[in-house]
């Protein structure tokens, strides 16, 4: 063997030994981000998270519900689960992460000993029906797991699961009948009409299956289920509980077992399921769901757990959610980590899988598509997630992720009735809740940093689509005049903003392709937010449409007849995150912009003032971290020159609107936005304007955090000297050089390398100098 073979083969041994010890290291890492994760924080206050089992982005979330609120009660309960509750109704197999608003639910079991009654009963009053009170001491919960001990029954639940099956694991007390109720009536809030159509049918193989159509927040959602035990049932008993009926669906009395009817069908459905008083092992229960049919149901269950293994699933469940966390490393003090682990944990729950194992899945049409070549998903609060949560999934989550949800998003708008893309979907349909047309930015900001895997000109002209659908909430006018008047369309203010910066990201892809004519209009369009600046005022206002600003004005007023989606003013008015620049000289230059944000924040507001607004919550005198509105003001004094503000915001923030704690999310965490807004401030940087391509610089807040991109490189943040005392920077430098400017691109992130940090105790007012190279800003390109 030669010299220069030898020396090969030593150096290629040197290599595959770093790369192994690498990549143990970085298991470690990722089972010590899972061991991090704590599902509670969120459950109690208004974060609106759920305890349950899930996968990343998985179809199902099994997870408890303590209470089935009547409408108008059920903003507290839109993820099933309050913390402050002490008693626990079932475990349904879809959630909400976050919300604000109620529904989904779907497929309630509830395990029951002895006597078993088929209603709910009341919650406060023990023994009234098969609700069971519980101890927070007996729970448990990490990424893909939660058990609990159901006292009033005497069983402990616990709760795993894969991508659509949802996995339970019963043990009863000895001696007494073993039953498992299983309710199609519950859906997270209840109201006469609800269930349109449900139905139940035991096979002849002991599968049960079943399907309900709801109509609630998004009206004719159709869902199927199948059910396997891993016990052979001793019998069964179906029953509508609906008002005159005609059959309530039990045998008539004296008939036997096998007499029992199969399958029942109505609006109110509930069923039991019975497994006498000698299970020799722990009852384990299965149930797939499926958006398409009970057949497809039955597939997702045995191509996804074809056997009773729970402890399996529960391995793999781990496996996966340690794998996903992996992908960053921190290292800060306990509390912190759990923070940040549990919010990206949080952030890797939506958008959500909604297809079959097969590639079918329903549409907005709610007819049944087949995606070929890529994985569709539904679930998108864009009003909230386009801001920072869908570009954190841009940096964490692989390109063929963010390529599926693009591709859902263009495949949700070819099979719409009206041709436009999402406004906020789940399970495939249109609830139209909310403003804007989002799922424009969330598609321009993702081909800007050059994500492909779908088609671009198609995207292109799925944005000018909702763009140009005038139906809707006032853009026919907003194209007419470049403002939405408010006079015709309410939240007038809110929507022209809003639009402006949808419109923007259009002309940044439009630009981007070539296409100079839909570039010119969309820019011209972008700047349409100068309609609503009052210079008298200083505050973005409505217009009517004789142009005149909307009369008696009240910067302080927020609801549903003002001129602002939940806000006010003081929110709102520095919505312009294409053109920071802009804005300064609207106000006379940056200082006077800078004195009206440090009017935001240092005003004395009574919280009463927003007690009729349930969303605006996490106060920090008009800054409302609690809604979305506000999240990126913090960060407009580094634009305008003062990134020492910045920091000292942040700190304010981070400091009063999160902990790892019960109550630890100031406002309900809309399906990850407010989690991904912690992620990114915690690192050290901020997506301000996605479609940018920059991270807005603030302070980071973990000692070091190194990301495993998904293309194999690591980015690394350091923050030298960081403690409570030494809050501000003192200078920057990206892979060993000076960084003089109060951004990174998204190039030089991806590429890998070293972010460093020196934090100091006092504002370094020269930082990043004179002369440094301001963040984008539409008119000062």
């Amino acid at each position: 063997m030669g010299n220069r073979m030898r020396t090969f083969l030593a150096g290629a041994t040197i290599a595959l030994a770093v790369q192994m010890a690498q990549a143990q290291a970085q298991d470690t890492a990722a089972q010590r981000a899972y061991a991090a994760v704590d599902p509670f924080i969120g459950t109690g206050g208004e974060g609106h998270t759920f305890p349950g089992a899930t996968l990343p982005f998985g179809m199902v979330q099994l997870s408890p519900d303590t209470r089935i609120q009547a409408r108008k009660d059920a903003y507290g309960w839109a993820a099933g689960y309050r913390h402050s509750d002490d008693t626990i109704v079932g475990f349904s197999h879809t959630h909400f992460s976050g919300t604000g608003h109620s529904d989904l639910g779907d497929v309630l079991l509830m395990p029951v000993s002895g006597d078993a009654k088929l209603e709910r009963g009341d919650p406060d009053v023990p023994g009234s029906g098969y609700t069971s009170r519980y101890s927070h001491a007996t729970e448990t919960a990490a990424p893909g797991y939660y058990a609990v001990t159901l006292a009033d029954a005497g069983v402990r639940a616990e709760l795993t699961a894969s991508a659509r099956v949802g996995v339970h694991r019963y043990a009863f007390p000895q001696g007494k009948p073993a039953h498992v109720i299983v309710d199609l009536r519950t859906s997270m809030y209840d109201y006469p009409g609800k269930v349109q159509w449900s139905r139940i049918r035991v096979r002849a193989d002991g599968t049960v299956t079943g399907m309900r159509e709801t109509r609630g927040w998004a009206p004719g959602r159709q869902l199927y289920f199948a059910l396997r035990f891993s016990q052979p049932l001793a019998g069964h008993a179906l029953q509508d509980t609906e008002q005159n009926v005609p059959y309530k669906g039990f045998p008539p009395p004296g008939e036997k077992d096998s007499a029992q009817r199969a399958q029942i069908e109505g609006r109110q459905l509930v069923a039991r399921f019975d497994f006498g008083d000698r299970l020799s092992a722990p009852l384990v229960a299965k149930l797939a769901i499926s958006p398409v049919s009970e057949d497809g149901a039955i597939a997702n269950l045995d191509a996804e757990v074809p056997g009773f293994d729970f402890d399996r699933v529960r391995a793999a469940a781990q496996a996966q959610w340690a794998q996903a966390l992996g992908v960053a490393e921190v290292d800060a003090p306990a509390p912190m980590r759990k923070a940040f682990f549990t919010a990206l944990y949080h952030a890797f729950m939506g958008p959500s899988l909604f297809m079959d194992s097969d590639g079918r899945y329903r549409g907005p049409d709610n007819a049944v598509h087949q995606a070929k070549g890529w994985t569709h998903y539904s679930t998108f609060s864009l009003w909230d997630t386009y801001r920072a949560l869908h570009p954190l999934l841009t940096i964490v989550q692989p390109e063929q992720r963010n390529a599926d949800i693009v591709n859902s998003l263009l495949a949700s708008r070819r099979e719409s009735p009206y041709g436009v893309l999402p406004v906020w979907a789940f399970h495939g349909l249109e609830t139209w809740c909310m403003i804007g047309y989002h799922a424009v930015p969330v598609i321009a900001d993702a081909y800007m940093k050059g994500i492909r895997g779908f088609d671009a000109d198609e995207a292109l002209d799925a944005m000018v689509a909702s763009a140009s659908y005038g139906p809707y909430d006032g853009i026919a006018q907003y194209m007419q005049l470049g403002y939405v008047p408010i006079d015709e369309e309410g939240e007038a203010a809110s929507k022209t903003l809003e639009y402006a910066f949808d419109d923007w990201t259009i002309f940044r892809m439009a630009q981007a392709l070539g296409r100079k004519d839909l570039a010119a209009t969309f820019g011209k369009r972008a700047a349409n937010w100068k309609h609503a600046f009052d210079p008298a005022t200083g505050f973005m206002r409505a217009r009517k449409r004789d142009g005149s600003f909307r009369t008696p004005f009240d910067p302080d007023a927020s609801g549903y007849g003002t001129d602002y989606t939940e806000g006010n003013a003081w929110q709102y008015s520095w919505y312009v995150p294409q053109d920071v620049a802009g804005l300064a000289a609207a106000h006379g230059g940056a200082d006077k912009l800078l004195a009206r944000l440090d009017a935001v924040f240092d005003a004395k507001v009574d919280p009463k003032v927003f007690a009729h607004m349930e969303d605006i919550t996490g106060l920090i005198g008009w800054y409302a971290h609690g809604n979305e509105p506000s999240h990126h003001v913090a960060y407009l004094y580094a634009y305008a020159g003062q990134p020492w503000r910045t920091q000292a915001r942040l700190k304010q923030i981070m400091d009063t609107q999160y902990k790892p704690t019960i109550d630890g999310l100031a406002g309900n965490d809309d399906l990850g936005q407010m989690s991904a807004w912690y992620v990114f401030t915690a690192l050290g940087f901020y997506p301000v304007a996605p479609g940018s391509n920059q991270y807005i610089l603030g302070r980071p807040f973990v000692r070091k955090a190194t990301l495993n991109l998904p293309n194999g490189k690591r980015f690394s943040v350091v923050a030298d000297g960081l403690s409570d005392a030494n809050a501000y920077v003192g200078g920057v430098t990206l892979d060993g050089k000076p960084l003089h400017r109060a951004f990174i691109t998204h190039q030089e992130l991806m590429a890998g390398g070293e972010l460093r940090f020196a934090m100091q105790a006092q504002p370094d007012k020269d930082w990043p100098g004179a002369g440094a190279q301001a963040p984008y800003s539409m008119s000062a390109q």
